[in-house]
């Protein structure tokens, strides 16, 4: 009877700096889906849209609002969602503001605060750090 060793699991942890475009917004969106359909949470699930959204507007902010001339900004994803920016502004106040009905922006974070168990802010030596939740118990493919 012979034993063979299984392999490790992978890891469940990608970060990668974008462009601060809407071109690297867009991919960051799309590596999301990606890595977590590898990660056994089929594409189309509630987490994986709600992981979509949240990295959509998270990095749709940081491209807008934390953009730097000649800096990238980052995405890390453990289902602890990480976008960071080089601007150190804190957002805040941005929170607290409610959209008006015709604005075409001010609700990202507040989807975000909607499809996340939890967010925040977080400075860093450069620039800030937002970063998002996400309960993935129940939601993986066995």
């Amino acid at each position: 009877m012979s034993t063979q060793a299984r392999p490790a699991a992978a890891p469940r942890i990608f970060a990668q700096r974008f462009s601060a475009t809407p071109r690297g917004a867009r991919l960051a969106r799309r590596l999301t889906r990606y890595h977590l359909d590898g990660w056994g949470i089929a594409y189309d699930t509630e987490l994986s849209d709600a992981a979509e959204a949240i990295v959509a507007e998270l990095a749709a902010n940081a491209v807008t609002h934390g953009r730097v001339p000649g800096r990238d900004f980052e995405l890390g994803l453990t289902l602890r969602i990480e976008v960071a920016d080089a601007r150190a502004d804190v957002i805040s106040h941005v929170a607290r503001k409610s959209p008006g009905v015709e604005g075409e922006s001010g609700r990202g974070l507040v989807i975000v605060a909607a499809l996340a168990t939890e967010w925040g802010v977080a400075g860093r030596k450069v620039g800030k750090t937002v970063w998002a939740e996400l309960n993935a118990q129940g939601h993986e493919r066995s």
